[in-house]
């Protein structure tokens, strides 16, 4: 099935094939099935290949491009979602939690190939069946996990407080930021949730600016100075009975790696964290492809000349897709010039040392999104820190050890809960 070996790939397309992967990890934790996930590539890879203005470009995508990805996934989501909901009717409840969770997960995944549709309205009904799926499934652990709106400049942000039952006894809770395009039902492999909840302790998460609904549904961009989002979670959480307010945890997912650090420069109630992995400077990622005269003209403000060469480059509809995908959540995505621009204030350089949460970071062999800057962030950071490193060889190397999550949730939780014993 789907033609895949350790040393392959499931897709010529480097983003897809990233994804298929993270997909495929998370059933590790009960997301979903192994099974659903390979049957779903192999579905994709029947499509006919959509080709290209010059057949003989590289990286051609096999299968049906995104919308033979966003098809077969929405198919398999809404498969899983009709037996969620017979589930619930016959009051199956933990199979309809599976089944909801599975069901969001993966209406999150055919999402991810939204910026290559042409029709882009298929946002909107998508997103909104993913949090119908997510909502079932909060709604299925018979009162243990419940909803937390987290007061927030002149509204509210959407959190959920997991917990391991509905006695509502204070306990250790592990507050989790997403990175910049994660699904909520991601989080709960990405972020050790289960791992967390049989220890006795919560876990907490939530939208923050330009993430996921904030994003889809109320049009919040990004903002760097993630403290301004942060401190209102943990107001919201210790104000709370079943939060013991001495006993709170932080974890941090992807971009989340520079956004956590960066709270925790100013917030200073968590007893310890973890990032997977860190992240010192957000634009190295960006400014990675481009040439040395492009940062030069970025860095001088000349935005006119910019914007002009940016125009003139070779057209990839791969690399169109990502820039779009990349650009949505900074809130700029019509003026490549104006995103960069801002990506280029996401950076610990000014605000590293007055990290004094013990920090745990996770350094991943091929880190392909901000290589090295694992090591940089745990070279500065002047209080209580380890380096995780995990490799190839044990299956857990890339961007958040998408098929190792297991390995590095584990020793993560481990490395919190010596902290929390010893506080």
């Amino acid at each position: 099935m789907s033609g895949w070996t350790a040393a392959g790939a499931f897709s010529k397309d480097p983003g897809f094939d990233y994804e298929a992967r993270c997909v495929l990890g998370k059933a590790a934790y009960g997301i979903g099935d192994v099974g659903l996930v390979l049957t779903t590539l192999d579905r994709i890879g029947e499509h006919p290949s959509p080709g290209r203005l010059d057949p003989a470009a590289p990286g051609l995508l096999d299968g049906g491009g995104p919308q033979a990805w966003f098809d077969e996934w929405s198919a398999t989501a809404r498969g899983v979602a009709d037996r969620a909901d017979a589930a619930a009717a016959a009051g199956h409840r933990q199979t309809a939690s599976w089944a909801y969770l599975a069901a969001a997960q993966y209406w999150a995944t055919a999402l991810g190939a939204l910026d290559g549709l042409a029709d882009q309205s298929v946002l909107g009904p998508t997103f909104a069946e993913h949090r119908r799926c997510w909502d079932g499934y909060l709604d299925a652990s018979d009162g243990a996990f419940v909803r937390v709106e987290v007061p927030y400049e002149d509204g509210t942000l959407p959190g959920y407080l997991l917990r391991p039952d509905a006695s509502g006894a204070a306990r250790p809770t592990l507050v989790v930021t997403n990175g910049s395009d994660g699904s909520l039902p991601g989080l709960i492999s990405d972020a050790a949730i289960p791992d967390a909840l049989a220890r006795g302790w919560n876990a907490f998460v939530y939208d923050g600016p330009g993430q996921q609904s904030m994003l889809f549904e109320r049009g919040v961009p990004f903002r760097p100075d993630w403290e301004a989002v942060l401190t209102p979670v943990v107001d919201a959480l210790i104000a709370r009975d079943d939060v013991d307010a001495d006993a709170l945890l932080a974890s941090g997912i992807s971009q989340a790696g520079y956004w956590l650090p960066r709270a925790l420069a100013f917030e200073h109630r968590f007893v310890a964290a973890v990032v997977d992995p860190g992240v010192m400077d957000v634009s190295t990622s960006w400014l990675g492809h481009l040439p040395p005269e492009m940062v030069a003209l970025l860095r001088s403000g000349d935005k006119a000349t910019f914007n002009g060469y940016m125009e003139q480059m070779p057209g990839d509809p791969d690399q169109e897709r990502t820039f779009l995908f990349r650009a949505r959540p900074y809130g700029a995505a019509q003026d490549p010039f104006d995103v960069f621009n801002a990506v280029l204030a996401y950076h610990l350089r000014d605000v590293v040392g007055q990290i004094r949460t013990p920090l745990l970071v996770t350094d991943p062999e091929g880190e392909q999104f901000w290589p090295g800057q694992s090591r940089e962030l745990y070279d500065a950071l002047t209080g209580e820190k380890q380096l995780l490193t995990f490799a190839e060889r044990d299956g857990a190397n890339w961007h958040c050890e998408p098929l190792g999550r297991q390995l590095a949730n584990k020793q993560a939780v481990d490395w919190l809960a010596d902290r929390l014993a010893a506080r």
